[in-house]
């Protein structure tokens, strides 16, 4: 046997075996919420690789998100900041029922772009402000809103108040604080962390009992009931793999 008939012998079940998962290869609209943009991105890949199809993934705040999908966006999945969206959702008949689940638990930390400028107690907080601190919209943003609620049990609100700025989502709020617009920013402890731990900068993770805990559930919604890719990438954030991933950015279950 010559060397091409070899090579096109194992090519055979390769040929044969391409088509056969592309077949089955979808793609699934995601609206997901700014604190998950890094996360989301290695999920996406790894989703694709394990099942064939294609997260097409929208990072944006969870209460524009709610409104987009009253008015209609054809989102078939959502991954919210919270848990109350997802229900509301649910409730309204705008996600299949019975598909809601917490698919992460999140972490506030306050964090500055400077590595020498927030001490791991956090007692920077308790120092005369100097430079602004960004927080998310507490309107729109859950993230926000935990960042006024540790503020105000630390009793520093009033103090903090004339120094705020607030961005839309969490994203927002963490390039203010990124591009020294902000001296410190309230963010998502998974902005700043990878494979377990503070990447850059310098940060204190805000304990959890300052705030209401940051479950973040997912829903399919109805535009996703019939998409069979839809129904896999919420199988797979159930997954161990897809679990992995997100601890090493900070998050828990």
């Amino acid at each position: 046997m010559n060397s091409e008939v070899a090579m096109f012998r194992r090519l055979i079940p390769l040929l044969l075996a391409a088509p056969l998962f592309a077949a089955h290869a979808g793609q699934v609209q995601v609206a997901v919420a700014a604190n998950m943009t890094a996360p989301m991105k290695k999920v996406a890949a790894d989703f694709a690789q394990a099942t064939g199809h294609e997260a097409v993934v929208t990072i944006g705040s969870t209460g524009k998100f709610y409104a987009q999908i009253q008015s209609g966006a054809p989102f078939e999945v959502l991954l919210a900041a919270d848990d109350e969206t997802p229900a509301k959702l649910e409730k309204e008949g705008l996600g299949v029922a019975g598909t809601r689940f917490t698919y992460a638990v999140g972490k506030l930390a306050l964090w500055s772009a400077d590595p020498n400028t927030v001490d791991p107690q956090g007692a920077v907080l308790k120092q005369p402000p100097k430079g602004k601190l960004a927080i998310a919209d507490p309107k729109l943003a859950p993230y926000g809103a935990a960042a006024i609620e540790a503020l105000t049990k630390l009793g520093l609100l009033a103090t903090w108040q004339p120094q705020i700025v607030q961005g839309e989502n969490i994203g927002q709020a963490y390039q203010f604080a990124a591009t020294g617009n902000a001296t410190l920013g309230f963010v998502a402890l998974a902005q700043v962390m990878a494979d377990g731990k503070v990447s850059k900068g310098s940060a204190w993770i805000v304990p959890a009992q300052l705030y209401t805990p940051l479950k973040q559930d997912a829903i399919v919604l109805k535009p996703g009931a019939a998409n069979p890719a839809a129904t896999a990438l919420v199988n797979y954030l159930k997954s161990d793999a897809a679990r992995a991933t997100l601890r090493g950015y900070g998050y828990e279950f």
